[in-house]
């Protein structure tokens, strides 16, 4: 069974920086992505950065240079440091995983999910 909790979100000035964990349970697999996401009130789910089990990153355009997703595998916590935040990053933070390591940014391909924590911009 899948679980994924999130922790580290909070309120930081413009310019500041987070960083979000989550410790996942039931996520070994030879081929699977762990991602986050975000999610403002009123608008879709969007991508914010996903990695596999090989360790390739992706970052949605937004977040590029300014937002790094690791993984510790003995730790089984997936990381993602948020630097130089910007007020329209604040969000609700979803951590999500998936089987498979195709299309890692778009949220309808993944069916476990968090339960998000908040991150806060103010400028």
């Amino acid at each position: 069974q899948v679980q994924l909790v999130e922790s580290g979100g909070g309120s930081v000035q413009s310019g500041g920086s987070l960083r979000l964990s989550c410790t996942a349970s039931g996520t070994k697999s030879a081929n699977s992505c762990l991602g986050w996401f975000r999610q403002v009130p009123g608008k879709s789910r969007e991508g914010v950065a996903a990695i596999d089990v090989l360790g390739q990153a992706t970052y949605a355009d937004s977040v590029k240079g300014r937002f790094f997703i690791s993984l510790d595998n003995a730790k089984n916590t997936l990381y993602l440091q948020m630097n130089g935040l910007k007020p329209e990053d604040t969000a609700m933070y979803y951590c999500a995983f998936k089987y498979g390591s195709w299309f890692p940014l778009r949220p309808n391909e993944y069916n476990h999910w968090g339960q998000g924590t908040q991150v806060t911009v103010s400028s």
